[in-house]
C-alpha cells in the first residue's frame, strides 16, 4: 500500500480540512473505486484496506460511511461483504439498506416487466451480454461481449426501451441501466446527507454515473475521481490502491481531530496566571489553552479541546523524550518543565497593561529544542498568516494584534491552506537561554525595558510576597498554599470578578455532552472562593469581589432579580453557543461558549454573599456601611422569593423544584444577617426573626422524608442530594440531631463511591453520567467531623489530596471506576473545599 505522502499535497490538505467538519459523510462507488474492475463482475472484491478504513471511519463519532453502487443492493451486499457499519445503497440510489426508498406502484411494476421482456429479446443469443435485474431497474452489461456485438446491443436498447415513457437511463462504462423510477447517485447522496445531518460530504467514484454525485458537491464537500476521463471532481487519484490510501489518511486525520489521542489527563494540566489571564500547560510544556483579551474571550490556543489543529505553542527536545517532571517554583505561578538536558520556564507577566496578555517562555540547558508556534485565534475560525521579521513573528489576519518576539530564531513557515504554522530548532547555551515572548494585544516586537531574569524575579515575587501573608493550617500547608494561589489566579484584579474555573467544556464524562463553560463569575462560587481566602488572612480579593457585586446590583431593579452568573466585566452573558469546529477533549462534544444557567432561578445565591460579609467583618473587626447595605439587599431578595421553586445549585435543566439546599441558604441569609446586626449594632426590619423561623420550619417539615430517613433533594421526591447536608453544616439543625445523622448515613450509602461523593443519582434530563464532585467530598468530610466520625473524615480527606495532580491542581470531578479526573480545571469549588477541610481538620 502507498503512504499518505504519495498523495498530491493539495489533496492531503483538502482531506485534513474536511476531516475536521462536525458531521462527516464519506461515500464511495464500488466497482472501480473500492474494488478493481474485473472481466467477471461477480469476482470484483473490495481491497481489504479500503474495507477496514470504511469500517473504522463508520465507528467514529459523528461520522457516516456509505457505498453507492449501480449494483442491486442484494448483490452488492453479497459481493462486497462490507460490515454492517457501512451503509449500502444499490441500483444508483433506488435501494437503501435502511429501507427501499422508492416503493413501486402498479404502473411501475408493469413497466418493469415490459422492459425486462424487451431487453431479454434484444440480448437473446448475443454471447457475453448479460442482464442484471434489480427491483426498480435492469442493467445491460456488454463488458464481456465482442465489441461490435456489444455496440449493436446498446444501440438497440437506446433506440427501443430507453425511449419509453417512465424509463430513466443511466450510462456507465460498457453498461446501460434502465430504471422505472427517477433516481441517480446524486439523489442518493443528498438523501444520505439529509438523513445523517452531514456538514460536509466526500464522494469517491470512477464511473460516468458518479458524475451526478460529483455535481451535488459544494462548499466544504470533497470529490475525488478515480482514473482518467473528464470529471466535475476537484481531485483525482489513479486507481483503487490510491483510494485505500485516501480512506486510510482520512481515518487518521479524523480520529486525531475527534479524539485528541495525545490529550493529557486533566489533572496533569498546569495553570499559568497573572490575575488577568490564565493559560494551561500540558506536562510536556505544550501551551494548550489561552484566551485573549481575557479568560472568557475566544481561545487563541485551543489544543485542549481540538488537538494541534486548534492551536498550540510547543517546546520539546529536538531528539524526542518524555520530560522528567514539571513543577511550580515555590509559592509562585511560574512553571518549570524539565528534561535531562533541557529546561523550559513559563510565566505570565503580572504587570502588563490591561489590554495585554504577555507569556514568557525561557528555554535553557544544553540540548537543542524543537519549537512549534501555531496560533489559531477565535477557536481556529480565523485564517492566520505568520510574517517573519528580524525580531520575531507577526500574526496577520486577526482582529486583535499578536506578535511573538524571538530574536535570533530562524522560523520555517508551513501552511495547511488555511493557517500558517511556524517551526524552528533552537540551541540554548549555559550563558544564553532562548527567550520567546508571546505578546497578545500589541504589535510591538521591540526589546523589553527589563532583562528577562529581572522580569522572572518580579513575576515570582508578585505571588510569593502574597503567599507569605497567608495563615496556613497545620494540615497539608503546602497543598493549601497551592490551592490558595490557584484561587487567587482565578481572581480578576481589574474587576474583582472570580472565575469558577479556567476552562470551558472539559467533560463530566469522556465522550459525553455534559460540557459546560465555567469561565464566568457565579455569585455563589465567587463568594465561597474569596471567603476561604479571607479565612487564610487575605482580604483584598473579597473586597474586590464585593465592589464588583455592588456594580452588578446597581444595574438591577431589585436584588431578587440577581442572575446566577455574569461575565468578568459584570454584564449579562450572551446566548449559549456551540463551537462546531472543535471536537472537544478526547472527542467530548459539543464545545460550548456561554452558559444557559444565566437565565435560571437559583435562590441559594444570597446566603454565600452574606456569609462572606460575616467573615470579612470578623477579620476586620468592623462592618462597613456598604457591606451592611449589601446584606440588606440579599435579605430583601430572600424575603421576596424564598418560597418559590428554583433550579438549585446544580443548575439542572429541568423544571424548578422546592429544593432543600436553596431553602437552607435562604435561612442562612436571614440568620447571618440577624447575627451581624446583633454584633455590630445595626437595626433590622421587625419581620426578619419571624421570617427566619418560618423558613426553618418549612425546611424541617417538608424537607425531611420519613420513608428514606433523610432530608431529600426537594419537597416532592425521595431522591438524595449531597447539598442537603447543609441542613446540618449550616446550623439550621443541630448536627447531633438524629435526623442529620441519618441524612449523613443515607447520603454516604447512596452517593459516596470510594474516594468521591456524587451530587445525586437522579435523572436530571441530560444523557450520560458524570463523576463525583470534589466539593461534595469536602462537604462529606465536614459532615463526618460534625457527627464525630473523625477517622473517616481524615481518610476521605487523604483521598481528596491524592486526587490532586502532580502540581497540586484539582478539576471539578473524579471518576472512581476509571480512576481519572473530569470536568473543568482547575476548579475553584474543589480548591476551596480542600482549604476548608484542611482548616477544619487542623482545628479539631
Amino acid at each position: 500500500m502507498l503512504t499518505a505522502e504519495a498523495l498530491p499535497a493539495e489533496l492531503r490538505r483538502a482531506i485534513v480540512q474536511i476531516a475536521r467538519t462536525p458531521r462527516l459523510l464519506v461515500a464511495c462507488d464500488y466497482d472501480g473505486t473500492l474494488a478493481p474492475i474485473t472481466a467477471n463482475p461477480d469476482e470484483a472484491r473490495p481491497l481489504p484496506e479500503s474495507v477496514g478504513a470504511l469500517r473504522s471511519l463508520a465507528g467514529l463519532h459523528e461520522t457516516t460511511t456509505a457505498v453507492i453502487s449501480g449494483r442491486a443492493l442484494r448483490d452488492l451486499a453479497t459481493l462486497s461483504r462490507l460490515p454492517a457499519e457501512v451503509h449500502l445503497v444499490g441500483s444508483h440510489g433506488s435501494e437503501f439498506d435502511i429501507g427501499f426508498v422508492h416503493a413501486l406502484d402498479a404502473h411501475a411494476k408493469e413497466l418493469h416487466r415490459r422492459v425486462e421482456t424487451e431487453l431479454e429479446r434484444i440480448v437473446d443469443d448475443v454471447p457475453g451480454v448479460s442482464l442484471e435485474v434489480k427491483p426498480a431497474s435492469i442493467a445491460v452489461h456488454v463488458r464481456r461481449a465482442e465489441r461490435t456485438a456489444g455496440q449493436r446491443v446498446l444501440a438497440a436498447v437506446h433506440d427501443g426501451p430507453s425511449r419509453w415513457d417512465g424509463v430513466t437511463v443511466t450510462e456507465g462504462k460498457e453498461v446501460v441501466e434502465l430504471a422505472v423510477v427517477q433516481t441517480d447517485k446524486g439523489n442518493a447522496l443528498d438523501t444520505l446527507r439529509h438523513q445523517v445531518g452531514a456538514t460536509a460530504a466526500v464522494f469517491v467514484g470512477d464511473d460516468v454515473t458518479d458524475e451526478k454525485a460529483f455535481a451535488r458537491l459544494s462548499g466544504p464537500d470533497l470529490g475525488i475521481k478515480v482514473g482518467p476521463g473528464e470529471s466535475l471532481a476537484q481531485y483525482r487519484v489513479p486507481d483503487t490502491v490510491d483510494v485505500a490510501t485516501v480512506l486510510a489518511f482520512m481515518l487518521e486525520e479524523r480520529r486525531n481531530w475527534l479524539y485528541g489521542e495525545q490529550a493529557a489527563p486533566i489533572e496533569r494540566l498546569t495553570m499559568l496566571a497573572n490575575e488577568r489571564s490564565v493559560a494551561l500547560l500540558t506536562p510536556d510544556a505544550r501551551l494548550s489553552w489561552l484566551c485573549h483579551p481575557g479568560p472568557d474571550a475566544p481561545a487563541v490556543f485551543a489544543d485542549l479541546l481540538g488537538g494541534p489543529s486548534a492551536g498550540h505553542f510547543s517546546v520539546k527536545p529536538e531528539r524526542n523524550g518524555l520530560p522528567l517532571g514539571q513543577r511550580y517554583l515555590p509559592n509562585t505561578m511560574t512553571v518549570e518543565t524539565r528534561w535531562s538536558r533541557l529546561l523550559v520556564t513559563d510565566y505570565l507577566e503580572p504587570d502588563s497593561p490591561v489590554h495585554r496578555t504577555d507569556l514568557v517562555r525561557v528555554i535553557s540547558g544544553e540540548a537543542a529544542a524543537s519549537v512549534v508556534f501555531a496560533p489559531r485565534p477565535e477557536f481556529g475560525n480565523v485564517p492566520v498568516r505568520l510574517l517573519p521579521e528580524d525580531d520575531g513573528l507577526r500574526v496577520l489576519g486577526t482582529s486583535e494584534p499578536f506578535v511573538l518576539r524571538s530574536p535570533g530564531v530562524r522560523w520555517e513557515i508551513s501552511t495547511d491552506g488555511l493557517h500558517d504554522t511556524a517551526s524552528a530548532v533552537v540551541q540554548p547555551t549555559a550563558e544564553r537561554p532562548v527567550v520567546l515572548e508571546l505578546r497578545c494585544g500589541t504589535t510591538d516586537l521591540g526589546p523589553h525595558e527589563l532583562p528577562e531574569l529581572d522580569r522572572r524575579a518580579r513575576a515570582g515575587s508578585y505571588w510569593s510576597e502574597w503567599a507569605k501573608t497567608l495563615k496556613l493550617p497545620a494540615v497539608e500547608p503546602e497543598l493549601v498554599a497551592r490551592s490558595a494561589l490557584t484561587l487567587r489566579g482565578l481572581v480578576n484584579t481589574d474587576t474583582g470578578a472570580v472565575l469558577a474555573a479556567a476552562t470551558t467544556s472539559l467533560p463530566e464524562e469522556i465522550g459525553g455532552v455534559r460540557n459546560w463553560d465555567y469561565r464566568y463569575c457565579w455569585i455563589r462560587d465567587a463568594a465561597m472562593t474569596v471567603r476561604e481566602l479571607v479565612a487564610l488572612g487575605s482580604l483584598s480579593e473579597a473586597e474586590g469581589y464585593l465592589r464588583w457585586l455592588h456594580g452588578v446590583l446597581a444595574t438591577l431593579a431589585g436584588p431578587e432579580r440577581l442572575h446566577p452568573l455574569y461575565t468578568i466585566a459584570g454584564t449579562q452573558l450572551g446566548a449559549e453557543a456551540v463551537i462546531d469546529s472543535l471536537p472537544g477533549y478526547k472527542g467530548s462534544r459539543p464545545v460550548r461558549v456561554g452558559n444557559l444557567a444565566n437565565h435560571q432561578v437559583q435562590l441559594d445565591v444570597f446566603g454565600p454573599v452574606v456569609e462572606l460579609v460575616v467573615a470579612l467583618a470578623q477579620a476586620r473587626g468592623e462592618l462597613r456601611d456598604e457591606d451592611w447595605q449589601l446584606v440588606r439587599a440579599m435579605a430583601e431578595g430572600v424575603h421576596r422569593r424564598w418560597f418559590e421553586p428554583d433550579h438549585g445549585i446544580w443548575e439542572e435543566r429541568h423544571v424548578p423544584r422546592h429544593r432543600v439546599y436553596s431553602r437552607v441558604m435562604c435561612w442562612v441569609t436571614i440568620d447571618r444577617a440577624i447575627k451581624l446586626a446583633d454584633v455590630y449594632g445595626r437595626e433590622i426590619p421587625p419581620n426578619w426573626p419571624t421570617l427566619r423561623d418560618t423558613i426553618a420550619a418549612d425546611v424541617l417539615q417538608h424537607g425531611w422524608n420519613p420513608e428514606v430517613q433523610a432530608f431529600t433533594t426537594a419537597y416532592d421526591g425521595t431522591d438524595l442530594d449531597a447539598a442537603s447536608l447543609f441542613v446540618g453544616l449550616s446550623g439550621l439543625l443541630d448536627p447531633q440531631d438524629e435526623r442529620f445523622q441519618s441524612t449523613v448515613t443515607a447520603i454516604e450509602a447512596e452517593l459516596r463511591s470510594g474516594s468521591t461523593v456524587y451530587r445525586y443519582r437522579r435523572d436530571d434530563g441530560l444523557p450520560g453520567s458524570e463523576g463525583g464532585f470534589h466539593l461534595c467530598a469536602a462537604w462529606m468530610i465536614e459532615a463526618y467531623l460534625l457527627t464525630g466520625r473523625r477517622t473517616e473524615a481524615q481518610e476521605l480527606f487523604q483521598q481528596l489530596v491524592d486526587a490532586a495532580g502532580p502540581t497540586g491542581l484539582l478539576p471539578e470531578q473524579y471518576d472512581p471506576i476509571a480512576e481519572r479526573s473530569l470536568g473543568n480545571h482547575p476548579q475553584a469549588y474543589s480548591h476551596l473545599g480542600l482549604i476548608r477541610c484542611a482548616y477544619l481538620l487542623s482545628q479539631q
